[in-house]
């Protein structure tokens, strides 16, 4: 551990413990089969990533509703008792927690049984899911459609779309530019009743999932990455399929170029020729997705040299960092853009722009790799193939402007500091989630097996959160273990940003029981003195 980080900063409270009970009463409103009891039993339903033999973030039990009705039974049991409890969709957030709670002995709920489609309008181009609908199952409804609706889609595609929406997860078609897919929520609150935002306040309005806002404060936000509530339905809005469709693979030979090309990118997406979300990797983090030439994921390899890295852009083709991006449209629109696009990218010396193909609703079912998938709103699971089973991660991601020189000096300080303490590759991916920002994921791996690996790690992750706090950024999603260091840097006005939102979790949770600590938002009966 180093001098000045603590190892974590946990509530001086003691782990909770499950009254016998309460517990009796869970079972009774989800069976035994949907429960998870025993210490073998909860341990398939815990962070994959962490060290197993660490039982800082064990749960006490772990339950599964099947429906909103169920969900609300267990709620209010958890408030009878004053139980803490942590939700998850999927449970998937594997980098930043998985499923665990940040309060040990949480009662875990898990909403993998309310996977229902509830509604697909093809006219309006919406859909409605529960919190188990994952990517591949949307996908598959639409694909039974005909494919005629494209869903927005992460890299990973076993996740949940509101779990991943709800905590700013990043999508890649126009769609997910500033997370504008969901829209409209239904809510079960702490004390068990049942909220619907926007124009879903009207009851039966046809206009819930067609419009963002309402009459009154816009509710919808307050429930991304808060415990002010667990989310039981969401409108997700997709898009028509193209005319024509054509992913792009935009190399950048060389590590002094990063700025320039970012800056490219920025112009590019201010003028309307990039748009969904681009995907800027480095060579290590990028070649997975070219496993012919690079095999399995590296990044848990001893650092390779700068020289050996040159030698590898240039030999595979990939440059030292690429972007990931698509063109959709009209035929003519997408040439014209193609164009633009080619005569923007030869400012850089070496760069190329690599056509990964054409497709039209003819051609739509020959899309065969990942590159042509993604961006077509096609998930997969290719990118998990591609990693050892002992290699885990954690996210460390900040939030700058999508100025080059900005870009570059946060980079450099994250690489520097990642290689020095964790002596391994340095794995980065640059998502411009908008046409003014960049979102900076370095995502350090670890050898999951290894308590002092990991260990090290994050400790380097909470080096990395105060010196790029010193730089005036924070990150847009932190891991359970570092919330509170991550919260803490958002501090202006005395943190008056932390203090409005306890104000609210005092009111709408006044026992405290959602989630307390997610992202640094504690109940007043878990606030330490500060």
């Amino acid at each position: 551990m180093t001098d000045t980080m603590p190892a974590r900063s946990l509530p001086a409270t003691p782990a909770f413990e499950l009254p016998d009970a309460a517990r009796d009463e869970l079972v009774a409103v989800v069976g035994r089969e949907h429960a998870l009891l025993t210490e073998e039993e909860r341990d398939t339903y815990r962070d994959p990533y962490w060290f197993h033999d660490d039982r800082s973030y064990d749960s006490s039990a772990v339950v599964f509703p099947a429906n909103v009705e169920e969900l609300q039974a267990v709620v209010r049991i958890a408030g009878e008792y004053e139980i803490p409890v942590w939700t998850s969709s999927q449970g998937r957030n594997n980098g930043y927690g998985g499923p665990s709670a940040r309060v040990a002995g949480s009662l875990l709920i898990s909403l993998r049984r309310m996977n229902r489609i509830l509604h697909i309008d093809t006219e309006l181009a919406y859909a409605v899911v529960e919190p188990g609908v994952r990517w591949l199952d949307l996908h598959a409804a639409l694909h039974e459609l005909g494919d005629d609706l494209l869903l927005s889609v992460p890299d990973i595609g076993w996740g949940s779309i509101i779990g991943n929406s709800l905590d700013n997860g990043m999508t890649y078609l126009p769609l997910g530019s500033d997370f504008a897919a969901p829209c409209g929520l239904e809510v079960v609150l702490a004390d068990g009743s049942l909220l619907r935002t926007g124009m879903g306040a009207i009851p039966d309005n046809p206009s819930w999932h067609v419009y963002k806002r309402g009459l009154g404060p816009t509710l919808d936000p307050l429930f991304m990455q808060s415990n002010y509530g667990i989310v039981t339905r969401m409108g997700v809005w997709l898009m028509r399929r193209p005319r024509v469709y054509t992913p792009l693979y935009l190399s950048i030979p060389r590590e002094d170029q990063l700025g320039q090309a970012m800056d490219l990118i920025r112009e590019l997406r201010l003028e309307g020729v990039i748009r969904g979300v681009p995907n800027v990797q480095n060579l290590v983090t990028m070649g997975a997705q070219f496993p012919e030439h690079l095999g399995m994921f590296p990044g848990a390899d001893a650092t390779w040299s700068e020289e050996r890295l040159d030698e590898l852009a240039d030999a595979t083709g990939i440059g030292r960092w690429g972007m990931r991006t698509a063109l959709w449209g009209d035929g003519p629109v997408v040439d014209h853009h193609l164009e633009r696009l080619r005569e923007a990218w030869s400012a850089i010396e070496g760069g190329r722009v690599d056509v990964l193909g054409r497709f039209t609703p003819e051609n739509w079912s020959e899309m065969d790799t990942f590159m042509q998938k993604i961006s077509a709103g096609v998930p997969t699971m290719e990118m998990m193939e591609q990693m050892p089973d002992w290699v885990g991660h954690v996210g460390f991601s900040p939030i700058v402007p999508l100025t080059g020189s900005e870009v570059v000096k946060v980079v450099e300080r994250i690489k520097a500091r990642v290689i020095e303490r964790t002596g391994v590759n340095f794995v980065c991916a640059i998502f411009p989630t908008n046409d003014r920002s960049a979102m900076i994921v370095s995502a350090m791996s670890f050898d999951r097996r290894d308590e002092a690996h990991v260990r090290a790690t994050f400790d380097t992750v909470r080096e990395l959160i105060a010196e790029i706090g010193e730089l005036g950024y924070g990150e847009y999603r932190a891991h359970l273990d570092v919330m509170d260091l991550a919260a803490e840097q958002y501090s202006f006005g005395d943190h008056a940003y932390r203090r409005f939102t306890e104000s609210i979790k005092d009111a709408v949770d006044p026992k405290g029981i959602l989630a307390p600590g997610r992202h640094g938002v504690w109940p007043a009966k878990y606030r330490p003195e500060r």
